[in-house]
């Protein structure tokens, strides 16, 4: 039996959203879904550019426009595909409440609640729900008497249950660990029942002695995994170890490494890929430019270089970090400077890399919490034959506004591609910076 109408729900979309998510007015089921005149004006002043958040907002704008065909915005028209609602630009922003007057302020997001409270005035038996990834709108909303949402699709359910990569094994059977020893493998049936995810990693223990071991798909056994020494860069514990491993590993061309500040994630993903340089056309090592106060880089003085230098640096330090530890006049040292002359090794901004070839590259993109999932999607769709992507960040610290520990590009990687023959993931949670940088990481 049909709905009835009353039962179904009108969503308000804010820009954050739309920005968020280009399709994302498919994704509200049979639901009505209703986009205040305020958003387009927004999205006018995002389309052009660069970015990501000026994509999305393109392509909303022709999906828009291709979606109303013959009809009118100002009526309900049919959202393509079966089972789902209608949508509507709401013109419509008075009523009997003024948020303008309430919050002192004729700012866009005002007008936008408006929007919302002159739909529920005009459908007063239909639940209206404003859909935002603003969390200080959604707070406005609701002390407007609005019912307001995060924007769920795409959100990783429970973060406690999010993929670390590595289990802690004890109890097992000294004559399994000797035979890993041994052989340097044992088959999977004689420590489980079923299958490990694929390159899951493991540390084995018994009272007496441990070994570190992945699960390898293709022959279906443990194998044992030694540190391995990358470019002057020694793993100092078992994660280190792991991840060390997965950016070496051939058969593996996803990698993604996720740990707090001082874990090591970057200059080990950096020490491994020198390391397997040979067999790459180049080494790309990016990250998202996030400005401090979500203001744009033009604020800034100087040329384009002097802009984005302050964001790379992080980067660059790592570089150095590997190359100071050798003598300049030492032929590693040489090797590393001639690399970046010869742009073999690039340190960019991820937006500079957009419309390059990625066939035969190695690609580190650190910060990866601070990409949407549509925008690591992307990255990863663009791997041309023979390239491999490394994604490294901390979940818990986002600097975007509109993004948080659930929402995030790398959170969704993590959920999303787990158990696949070609990914592995590690999370590293032992910090070896300094005493001083683990006491803040764990106190502060």
């Amino acid at each position: 039996m049909a709905k009835k109408a009353s039962e179904k729900k009108i969503f308000v979309l804010d820009t954050s959203v739309i920005l968020y998510d280009h399709n994302c007015i498919n994704n509200f089921q049979e639901h009505d879904v209703a986009i205040p005149i305020t958003v387009l004006e927004e999205l006018d002043n995002f389309k052009k550019g660069n970015d990501t958040i000026n994509f999305e907002a393109r392509e909303f704008i022709r999906y828009l426009d291709k979606l109303s065909g013959e009809y009118t915005l100002t009526e309900w028209i049919p959202i393509n595909g079966r089972g789902r609602g209608k949508l509507r630009v709401q013109f419509k922003e008075k009523a009997t409440i003024d948020a303008m007057v309430v919050f002192g302020d004729r700012k866009a997001d005002h007008k936008i609640l408006n929007a919302a409270m002159a739909i529920s005035e005009e459908y007063p038996s239909r639940k209206v729900i404003m859909v935002t990834k603003d969390v200080n709108l959604r707070l406005k909303a609701k002390s407007l008497n609005i019912n307001a949402e995060d924007y769920e699709t795409g959100k990783i359910k429970n973060l406690d249950t999010l993929h670390t990569g590595i289990s802690t094994v004890d109890g097992v059977k000294q004559s399994v660990i000797d035979l890993i020893y041994a052989d340097g493998f044992v088959s999977y049936d004689l420590l489980f029942k079923k299958k490990p995810a694929a390159n899951h990693y493991f540390i084995l223990k018994n009272n007496k002695t441990s070994v570190l071991c992945y699960y390898n798909q293709q022959n279906e056994s443990i194998e044992r995994i030694d540190k391995r020494t990358a470019h002057g860069i020694k793993p100092r514990n078992a994660e280190q170890t792991f991840a060390m491993h997965a950016v070496l590993n051939q058969n593996v061309s996803l990698v993604s490494i996720q740990g707090v500040a001082g874990t090591g994630k970057t200059l080990l993903a950096l020490a491994a890929a020198l390391e397997q340089r040979h067999k790459y056309r180049q080494i790309y090592l990016a990250r998202p430019i996030v400005p401090l106060g979500n203001k744009d880089i033009g604020y800034l003085p100087g040329d384009i270089k002097s802009k984005i230098n302050p964001y790379m640096e992080p980067l660059w330090d790592n570089l150095k970090l590997i190359q100071n530890q050798w003598k300049e006049t030492d032929k590693e040292y040489q090797k590393i400077t001639e690399m970046v002359t010869q742009e073999k090794l690039l340190v960019t901004p991820l937006a500079y890399i957009r419309g390059r070839s990625l066939s035969n590259i190695l690609f580190i993109i650190d910060e990866a919490q601070n990409l949407t999932p549509l925008e690591v999607k992307t990255i990863i769709t663009r791997a041309g034959e023979g390239s491999k992507i490394v994604f490294t960040g901390d979940v818990f610290q986002i600097d975007t506004p509109y993004l948080d520990a659930q929402s995030n590009g790398l959170s969704y990687l993590i959920d999303r591609i787990r158990d696949n023959p070609i990914y592995a993931h590690i999370t590293l949670e032992k910090g070896e910076r300094s005493e001083l940088a683990n006491v803040a990481n764990l106190l502060l």
